[in-house]
């Protein structure tokens, strides 16, 4: 069977509406979380999840 899990938000640590599982490979995936109505770029790779820091401009 087939590992899955919910992404959790980095800011606020609460269950986004997303579920990956242990064969998702994501690249510079947009991650909304509808408790704190943020968006964060995330990298996600064997149930992995990167955070990516943009540069501020």
């Amino acid at each position: 069977m087939i590992d899955t899990e919910w992404i959790l938000c980095p800011v606020c640590k609460s269950k986004t509406r997303v579920q990956i599982r242990e064969d998702t490979e994501l690249k510079n995936f947009p991650l909304y979380c509808p408790k704190c109505k943020r968006e964060t770029l995330i990298e996600v790779k064997n149930l992995h999840i990167d955070v990516i820091k943009e540069p501020d401009a």
